[in-house]
């Protein structure tokens, strides 16, 4: 049981870290606009969470439902927001509308995000789930659902400091775009997909 534990542990860790940054940003966004609320930003993770884990169990049964070579498309999703984002940035410059555009405004773009952000972990995670047996599984997946919390209240702690604050709500309306770019492109790029 020990050895699961510290398995899911460093399973969550090592395909979850980019994962960090993606939810510093948003409670960051959130502090600084509102949006979206921190419940949404919470409920969103737990959601995309539990949707990857659930693909890779489903897939780990033998039923693959997305060849590998596309899910690596999944990264469009936080490049468009990303470009819908900027778009609104640009167009808001020079009026007296200087506040930022949330890239993520809710619970469901915000699961769209983690879903997006962690579809390689699918090809991590499939594997492992498949080896495991049904126990092994049902803790992995019980240690997961904590560390999203661990995630989360890292996210919300590092997007609470005064100056990430005072420069995310001077050029949130830029960063964050641009930050869903990087990561939609770097899934997408990553993936293979294109070649």
């Amino acid at each position: 049981m020990i050895t699961t534990i510290l398995a899911a542990v460093g399973l969550f860790a090592g395909t979850n870290v980019d994962d960090a940054v993606v939810l510093t940003v948003l409670f960051l966004a959130s502090r600084a606009d509102g949006r979206p609320r921190p419940a949404q930003i919470w409920a969103g993770q737990y959601l995309g969470i539990a949707a990857l884990v659930a693909v890779a169990g489903v897939a780990a049964l033998g039923l693959t439902l997305v060849p590998d070579r596309w899910v690596g498309l999944l990264g469009l999703v936080p490049l468009a927001l990303g470009v819908r984002g900027l778009v609104a940035a640009v167009r808001s410059r020079g009026s007296d509308d200087d506040a930022p555009h949330p890239v993520a405004t809710g619970t469901l773009t915000v699961a769209a995000v983690t879903i997006a952000n962690g579809a390689d972990n699918i090809a991590i995670y499939t594997p492992v789930f498949r080896t495991i047996g049904a126990a092994a599984f049902v803790v992995t997946a019980i240690v997961f659902a904590a560390l999203v919390a661990v995630w989360c209240l890292a996210g919300a702690w590092l997007g609470s400091r005064r100056r990430a604050v005072a420069v995310m709500e001077r050029y949130g309306h830029w960063i964050v775009p641009l930050i869903f770019i990087a990561v939609g492109a770097f899934i997408v790029l990553e993936s293979g997909v294109l070649t």
